[in-house]
């Protein structure tokens, strides 16, 4: 089967934890040891994954720099997709068998330079702050903030992919059998230009958006999306709380999730899942291959008859 993966945040960094080299490599290398066992049992493998605190992290570095010296986001998308792919390969290298060939390509995506996600900043990186320290940044650096659980972060544009320029390279490697990290991020967000050339764009792509659109794209039969929480849930931190096992695209896409959270990853499973056919699942990072395999996480496809909840 052809699956793409895409790796949480908590792939990298758990919340509360410190953004250090150490920490990040000890949470990819429990996460190789998931994806290992997909490549393991025969599948076809590609790994997308989030860089929000990377990102943010490369951004307020850079701001100590003079003006005219910081690096724009298409940039530090491109550094921290090249940084975090090469973590997950080689981890996934250590574990897979010598012949097993992976690679990491920098992948840039279209988008719309009209998209309305440039006047409505939505999508959170950076480390996360008090309220007071995030209004202060907030206006001594002309950010856009936002509430993210119990903190307060930096938002940036987060537009549409539409396009994936690099999808014939990722398909004719994983014809042959390679496992491929594309699209960290979200992909380097571009535009096109009026002579028909390329420049990138401030902004960050939803990551779950960018797999499922690359999973349309190379015809993947299944989307994985990986995160800390087991499954879907209605009434999320509340004692009301139901975790949804199986539902069809439609029935899903009709409640109501957090924009910033769970939102983007339900709309990309019922988009994948409308638009090929194949199942789409939601959950746990360390449930990747019981999800895959349908017995754990929300389970998203046409072929379910309304939502089925998870037992108490």
């Amino acid at each position: 089967m052809r699956v793409v993966a895409a790796l949480g945040g908590n792939a990298l960094l758990r919340r509360g934890q410190p953004m250090t080299a150490e920490n990040q490599r000890d949470n990819i290398r429990i996460a190789a040891r998931a994806l290992t066992a997909l490549v393991r049992a025969g599948h076809d493998l590609v790994v997308t994954h989030g860089n929000g605190p990377q990102v943010g992290l490369l951004a307020l570095q850079g701001a100590a720099y003079k003006p005219g010296e910081t690096y724009p986001l298409d940039v530090l998308n491109a550094e921290t997709e090249g940084m975090i792919g090469y973590l997950i390969e080689q981890e996934l290298g250590n574990l897979l068998p010598a012949d097993q060939p992976c690679a990491t390509l920098l992948t840039q995506i279209e988008v719309d330079p009209a998209d309305i996600a440039f006047s409505r900043p939505s999508k959170p990186i950076g480390p996360v702050y008090s309220k007071a320290k995030a209004e202060h940044l907030a206006a001594e650096r002309r950010w856009s903030i936002a509430r993210d659980g119990d903190g307060w972060r930096r938002v940036v544009a987060s537009p549409l992919p539409k396009r994936i320029f690099e999808i014939g390279v990722i398909e004719l490697l994983v014809a042959k059998g390679v496992v491929v990290i594309c699209a960290g991020g979200g992909g380097i967000p571009v535009i096109i230009r009026p002579d028909g050339g390329l420049v990138g764009i401030e902004a960050v792509i939803d990551k779950d958006r960018a797999s499922a659109l690359l999973a349309r794209q190379l015809g993947a039969e299944a989307l994985l999306l990986l995160t800390d929480v087991a499954a879907v849930f209605t009434d999320w931190d509340t004692p009301q709380a139901r975790a949804i096992r199986r539902a069809p695209p439609d029935a899903l896409a009709s409640l109501d999730f957090t924009a910033g959270s769970m939102g983007p990853k339900v709309e990309a499973a019922c988009d994948f899942a409308r638009a090929t056919g194949g199942f789409a699942g939601i959950g746990r990072l360390a449930d990747a291959q019981a999800i895959l395999e349908q017995r754990a996480g929300t389970i998203l496809t046409i072929e379910a008859e309304g939502i089925k909840w998870a037992e108490a």
